[in-house]
């Protein structure tokens, strides 16, 4: 199985983005963890860019995905519930488990409708760079749960 983010924009640099392969890194020791980046729209109207955005998402879920919307309407889940869903997905027979991750407009209505899940990290908004490194370290963890390693305690 393999996890894989997909969002709007290019690959960053900074901190945050070390951050961020780092935990990717991490998981890649047992899992095979992926980011595919989209091209973000362009222009000054929100509902045509986000409906390209979502397009461009959605074309990168294929029939045995199971896709996974990050958004504030989501659930927030604990770590241990993140490593049951993980266990559900490994044990599942999806290809992958994409996480949709949205612009600076959020994700269109139609990721949201096509997503099989939705996962909060909470109310506040995040920037996209720390939501990347909320994600893989929060997957890190969850498998750390599942192998009994100390890191989540």
């Amino acid at each position: 199985m393999i996890l894989r983010l997909v969002h709007p924009g290019s690959a960053p640099r900074g901190p945050l983005d070390e951050a961020a392969r780092d935990y990717r890194r991490r998981i890649e020791r047992a899992l095979r963890a992926e980011e595919v980046w989209v091209k973000p729209a362009r222009g000054d109207d929100p509902a045509q860019g986000l409906a390209q955005e979502g397009e461009r998402i959605v074309a990168q879920v294929r029939e045995r995905d199971r896709l996974v919307a990050l958004d504030r309407t989501g659930d927030a889940w604990s770590s241990e519930h993140l490593a049951g869903r993980l266990a559900a997905w490994m044990q599942g027979g999806y290809g992958a488990v994409v996480f949709a991750l949205g612009s600076a407009w959020g994700l269109d209505a139609s990721v949201l409708a096509r997503a099989d899940e939705r996962w909060s990290f909470g109310p506040p908004t995040l920037p996209h760079d720390l939501a990347r490194v909320v994600l893989w370290e929060q997957l890190y963890r969850a498998h750390s749960i599942l192998r009994g390693e100390p890191y989540h305690k």
